[in-house]
């Protein structure tokens, strides 16, 4: 497994993506939302994207050579099909290149090179036309030197079964028949069934529709190729095309309809789309329910006290897609299940389907992470019988942070989110900040269930204080905050207290976060002067600068950041980090990509299940914004923004209207 992997980012590394500094877009926007790469020269260009179903992964390395023919890879994971040892990353995994394809013939000409029969043979040439991402892949090529036949590939995952599914549609534009062959092919490997965990298992490539046809003028034939998992003597999933496009396709529809961003900026409106589709659609049905699982050929069929607790399911409270929402409450059911009459931490990650945890970076902050998400989640929400489940994993974190609060006031944490890739002494900002927003949703939490609060308002006005005076500092010339005690240079994370209104410090800290020392063409260096960028810190740091009230500084980076990650060299999603797993799409990320504009720009706040604050950033030169469809603090509604004249702006809710000075917050109550 491991062998594949390094494999694969080998490959993918053959094009890097950190080092480009983006000039003109390689991709445009088409009118039906979908983005589109129409080929014509800057060649050859590679990419990769993950595509996933409840019970499958298809990660697509794609690319174009300097011919103009296509170049595909690809690798397909089964997160519920453990191998041994079960850890963190052993899914079954396999990948399929083109020369592993069943062969192809065009009036008894190879499409392809044949890599059978002791060698190559001159293969059709081919040029691609247009690759299109939406929910599914599609490339479009032309075939043959008068370029009569064209193709037509799709690929994508089934929503509910251990299936990818590629399928290629051969359309003659040409006056005369042509005769068309798919070789018919059945593929499987199994591993040795002592080498899995809930085996034996079963990987397999099969086709439908083969054979060779006669396709007449206008006309077209489609074949399709599978790519799938069974377990013991269960038979291999049916390959049904229609079905399972028609299903994929009804998944990504759903999730595109919840939470719709609509504003003056396509660009935006866009981008914020397909970070709904990656956040919510890596939901896999584990032994344990659906499970939240960041991908990227490594995480899967587990949870992290970042990704999961902290990171998207805050997002899916405002969300409302039931399966989202479903996950989100089973990722805080098993980290309750280590909660202890010793407050000994609890792990950073469950994984393998609940079967093991990892906690080699000791306690991250991890606590804090799940105070945070936890009590967020369950004001937004809005559901009373889910806040009571999670108060007590609530509660028992809050009361860990406070037995790890140093002489300082801050806590104490063993490493932080980035797990000692950089240094964080022995109690860092984000942690403490973290705390501190958790003590604040616990005391409206606490109001709503009708439960003593106990002293967590006195304990967030005192770390209030204690984070001014221990992480505040001038770093590198900027009135800001130190990350750790030693720290001697700026660091990307000095973004979060701005998401958790910490404002004190907000110009020193934006003015850094935006200086040269930290902002690349990647977004927020990890540390001044380290080509490193991890995007969960520039994610945080656009959120936080729109919520301290610096729109305009918000919107220029904003508008920078969303166009090199949808229409650049790099499409279509937030990423991981670079140089370390070149830039994978991890989908928590998404989410973080989604609050920017949720809590950023829109500036809600929940305050309990029916109300949330409501702080809006409009932005200058744009007259009106929405969020439509809105399933969160116990309604289906819209929230509308409008200029309404100088200074002042129409805010409605639910169907009422309110007039607010803008800057201003308001408290909104759902009735």
């Amino acid at each position: 497994m491991k062998t594949i992997l390094k494999g694969l980012l080998a490959v993918a590394l053959l094009c890097p993506y950190g080092g480009y500094a983006q000039t003109s877009d390689r991709w445009q926007i088409a009118p039906d939302g979908s983005i589109i790469w129409n080929v014509s020269g800057n060649l050859p260009h590679g990419d990769h994207i993950e595509m996933a179903g409840k019970k499958v992964a298809l990660w697509l390395q794609y690319g174009v050579d300097s011919s103009g023919a296509s170049t595909i890879t690809r690798t397909i994971v089964f997160p519920t099909y453990r191998l041994s040892p079960n850890k963190t990353e052993t899914a079954m995994m396999y990948s399929i290149k083109d020369d592993m394809l069943p062969r192809f013939f065009i009036n008894n000409k190879l499409w392809k090179q044949d890599i059978y029969n002791g060698g190559p043979v001159k293969a059709l040439p081919e040029k691609v036309r247009s690759i299109r991402h939406m929910g599914v892949t599609t490339i479009n090529s032309v075939l043959g030197n008068d370029g009569q036949v064209e193709l037509r590939r799709t690929f994508f995952p089934s929503d509910i079964l251990p299936l990818a599914l590629e399928q290629l549609v051969f359309i003659n534009h040409g006056q005369q028949p042509v005769f068309i062959e798919m070789e018919s092919m059945q593929l499987e490997r199994s591993p040795a069934e002592s080498r899995t965990t809930n085996g034996p298992l079963h990987f397999a490539v099969r086709t439908a529709g083969a054979g060779r046809q006669e396709v007449g003028a206008g006309d077209s034939v489609r074949f399709v190729i599978g790519y799938s998992a069974s377990r013991g003597n269960e038979a291999q999933p049916q390959i049904n095309a229609d079905a399972e496009l028609a299903g994929r396709n009804a998944r990504v529809s759903g999730i595109l309809s919840l939470l719709r961003l609509e504003t003056p900026d396509t660009l935006l409106n866009t981008a914020f789309a397909f970070a709904k589709i990656r956040a919510t659609e890596s939901i896999y049905l584990t032994k344990g329910g659906y499970l939240h699982g960041p991908g990227g050929l490594r995480y899967y069929a587990a949870i992290w006290a970042n990704d999961q607790a902290e990171y998207v399911n805050p997002f899916f409270g405002f969300l409302g897609d039931s399966i989202a929402l479903n996950s989100a409450m089973n990722a805080y059911r098993w980290f309750a299940r280590y909660m202890n009459e010793d407050y000994k931490p609890i792990p950073s990650s469950i994984v393998a389907e609940g079967d093991g945890i990892w906690h080699g970076a000791k306690d991250r902050g991890d606590m804090a992470m799940i105070a945070y998400g936890a009590s967020r989640y369950a004001l937004a929400a809005g559901n009373a019988d889910s806040a009571r489940v999670l108060w007590p994993l609530i509660e028992w974190s809050l009361e860990y942070l406070r037995r790890q609060v140093n002489e300082n006031g801050v806590v104490h944490s063993d490493s932080d989110e980035l797990e000692g890739r950089f240094p964080a002494g022995k109690a860092n900002l984000n942690t403490s900040a973290l705390y501190y927003d958790a003590l604040r949703s616990a005391v409206l939490l606490a109001r709503q269930l009708h439960v003593p609060a106990r002293d967590y308002a006195q304990r967030a006005d005192a770390l209030r204080k204690n984070i001014d005076r221990f992480f505040g500092a001038t770093v590198e010339g900027f009135d800001t905050y130190r990350y750790y005690e030693e720290n001697k240079v700026l660091r990307a994370w000095i973004a979060t207290p701005l998401t958790t209104g910490l404002f004190d410090r907000k110009e020193g800290t934006i003015a850094a976060l935006f200086s040269p020392r930290l902002w690349t063409e990647d977004g927020l260096a990890s540390q001044s002067g380290d080509r490193t960028f991890w995007d969960r810190s520039t994610l945080y740091a656009l959120r936080g600068v729109f919520a301290a009230g610096e729109t305009a500084k918000a919107m220029d980076k904003l508008e920078y950041y969303s166009r090199r990650r949808l229409l650049g060299e790099h499409v279509p999603y937030p990423v991981e980090a670079y140089p370390e797993g070149n830039q994978r799409h991890l989908s928590a990320e998404s989410g973080l990509y989604c609050r920017i504009f949720t809590e950023g720009m829109f500036g809600m706040r929940p305050t309990g299940f029916n109300s949330f604050d409501c702080t809006p950033r409009l932005p200058e030169g744009w007259d009106h914004m929405a969020l439509r469809n809105i399933h969160a603090f116990g309604k289906v509604f819209d929230l509308e923004v409008k200029r309404k004249d100088k200074g002042r702006l129409l805010v409605k809710a639910n169907g009422i209207d309110y007039t607010i000075k803008e800057g201003s917050t308001l408290p909104i109550i759902l009735k």
